[in-house]
């Protein structure tokens, strides 16, 4: 056994923008963070697609203007993903970032089959079940669809 490598214990953070997020990667980066020292950590953002068929039906839509409006976009969320790693980098935790373009709920579940992930930690907006029904949970959807544990981290209020 001393000559087999150990494998590590993949986790993914699922983060956005918002403050339930930011708060359920530090959260996770207190609790779990003897844990999280010895596994590889995936900081994962989605990002929506740019809606160019509305751009190219209003006129508005050049193709240098859909092309910087993805540009923009992409240089949104790699800034997102370095913030979020600075923050890993506090708690002594290194991560890698990843970033695609999909509808979040869908990215995030495909992400974790495809990195072969262990666990997922997913903040909760705290949507009651009126907005959930009309937009949707993406931690709802991911508990329903990935593979692995789902940890849910609430912010109080």
């Amino acid at each position: 056994m001393a000559n087999e490598e150990v494998m590590k214990n993949k986790v993914m953070v699922a983060i956005d923008d918002s403050e339930y997020s930011q708060h359920a990667l530090k959260w996770a980066l207190k609790t779990l963070g003897s844990t999280l020292v010895h596994s590889e950590v995936v900081i994962y953002t989605a990002r929506t697609p740019v809606d160019i068929g509305y751009l190219y039906a209003s006129s508005w839509g050049t193709a240098e203007l859909i092309k910087e409006l993805k540009e923009n976009e992409k240089k949104a969320a790699i800034d997102l993903l370095n913030k979020a790693k600075a923050t890993c980098t506090e708690y002594g935790i290194t991560a890698e970032g990843v970033t695609e373009v999909g509808d979040p709920k869908v990215a995030i579940c495909n992400a974790v089959e495809k990195l072969n992930v262990q666990l997922l930690v997913v903040g909760s907006h705290g949507r009651g079940p009126v907005t959930r029904a009309l937009l949707g949970s993406v931690s709802n959807y991911c508990v329903n669809h990935v593979k692995c544990p789902v940890l849910i981290v609430k912010k109080a209020d």
